[in-house]
């Protein structure tokens, strides 16, 4: 694999868009940690070190050239690595829609919404950091120790990489009393973007077929549906819904799919689109649609991870942005069932794959993503809205762990600049569900969001059919 690793290196055609995005809020993920004792920092300072000693990607920045409107990613010129810098704040105040949330909650949102990634700054000489830190000390003798990385080198693999990677050097380090080998470092190497690791033909498509997909694309963009806007100008940021369900609930809902022969997925996602579907009936034509109009067609982007189908193929240890979406539209029939429209979500999805449109759309994607952002009056209200959600083939399964004082935590990435309505990351935790709902307010409101999410808590639990 090492004549497939370059040191530094211009991003891919994908993570050019992301990066475009970015300058948008969209694109930033959060790993926000509750722990019920002072955190050791020099231990932390250790293994964060050792951290990106094993994953110089991390210790990266971007930088934006003015002249060749492109983001590249470098690696600091100097051995070691510079020291991770930890940032210790109180926590911010909160506001009235929030004093019922949880310090966790607050701070994460607040995380979330902190963007120091726009172009001016990424033009300067240096370049910006892809990973920050922070400690915010809880009034109640807690803290919050929260990770920001740009999503370029974090998907959600890398994301659940660092979280795990962090506890057991953490471990290893307090056991050693503080001391530890850092090991030889692979300064230097940054793996090369998804589209240069493609197999060889499975990427193609030719340019007529690439013209009548944009086409495709293009056209029944304009013909989904959408939850009811609540507000449609005014600056943007992200906040989460969170829904966490009992073992007997969670086992009620994964029996439900294993019988089925579908995945996680497929469910939400047919929760999300029934919930959707039953608010848009509800109100009416708040939207500009029709009363009479019965069925309307809603999008589903779902991430799939494409490590294992690349050329190397990748491991979860190689950190970076390595998944593709493929983009399906549904319609819900009348007297369909939730889990009827789940086998149907989840077929098209397997479908799909099946025939590599995660590999042949997504330069296709990423054009429309671009252009959406180039010209948001091509979406509905200006809402920059591409979908109803967003959710992952693959659910991420951990235990939470005590050790270190770690009481909770919570993983997730902004959705408000561009994107899906609703974004969804779950998790299965000790045998219970935890899912984090990201949506852009003022767009959506945390009532409205609330209600959703209660909404397809009801259709999974009570569509038994």
């Amino acid at each position: 694999m090492s004549n497939r690793i370059i040191t530094g290196r211009p991003l891919s055609r994908s993570e050019q868009s992301w990066c475009k995005a970015v300058s948008c809020g969209t694109g930033t993920t959060i790993l926000s940690l509750l722990v019920s004792k002072p955190p050791n920092l020099s231990h932390l300072h250790n293994a964060l070190q050792k951290l990106q000693n094993s994953h110089p990607i991390l210790s990266s920045k971007i930088t934006y050239s003015t002249a060749a409107a492109a983001f590249s990613l470098i690696i600091p010129s100097t051995i070691p690595l510079p020291p991770f810098k930890l940032n210790s704040f109180s926590p911010p105040s909160p506001k009235d829609d929030v004093v019922s949330l949880s310090h966790l909650h607050i701070i994460l949102e607040h995380e979330m919404n902190i963007n120091p990634w726009s172009i001016p700054n990424l033009s300067s000489s240096s370049g910006v950091p892809v990973f920050f830190g922070s400690v915010y000390e809880l009034p109640e003798e807690k803290w919050v120790v929260v990770f920001r990385l740009h999503t370029v080198v974090c998907d959600r693999t890398t994301a659940v990489g660092v979280l795990r990677e962090l506890k057991e050097l953490m471990k290893e380090i307090e056991e050693k009393n503080g001391g530890v080998e850092m090991g030889n470092s692979c300064f230097g190497k940054v793996s090369l973007g998804i589209e240069d690791l493609f197999p060889v033909g499975k990427g193609k498509k030719g340019i007529w077929a690439h013209g009548i997909d944009i086409l495709g694309y293009s056209v029944n963009s304009l013909r989904f549906s959408n939850l009811k806007f609540k507000e449609v100008s005014g600056p943007r940021c992200s906040q989460m819904v969170r829904l966490q369900l009992s073992i007997q609930q969670t086992s009620q809902i994964l029996m439900d799919c294993k019988l089925r022969g579908i995945k996680l997925h497929g469910a939400l996602s047919a929760a999300g689109v029934m919930a959707a579907h039953s608010d848009q009936r509800n109100s009416g034509d708040s939207l500009g649609y029709k009363r009479h109009i019965v069925s309307n067609k809603y999008a589903i982007v779902t991430l799939t991870d494409c490590r294992s189908q690349l050329e190397p193929p990748l491991s979860s240890h190689n950190f970076g942005s390595y998944h593709s979406a493929i983009l399906s539209m549904h319609v819900v029939k009348r007297g369909e069932t939730v889990w009827d429209l789940a086998e149907r979500i989840y077929t098209s999805f397997t479908n799909s794959k099946l025939s590599n449109k995660h590999f042949t759309d997504m330069s296709d994607l990423n054009f429309l993503m671009c252009k959406a952002m180039e010209n948001p009056s091509l979406t509905p209200h200006s809402s920059l809205r591409t979908s109803l959600m967003c959710v992952f083939e693959e659910t991420v399964e951990d235990d939470l762990q005590s050790q270190f004082g770690l009481e909770d935590y919570m993983g997730c990435a902004s959705t408000h600049g561009v994107g899906p309505s609703i974004a969804v990351f779950d998790t299965i935790r000790g045998g219970m569900l935890d899912i984090m709902f990201v949506y852009p307010s003022p767009l959506h409101s945390r009532e409205q969001m609330g209600m959703m999410v209660e909404e397809m808590k009801r259709i999974l639990l009570e569509d038994r059919t």
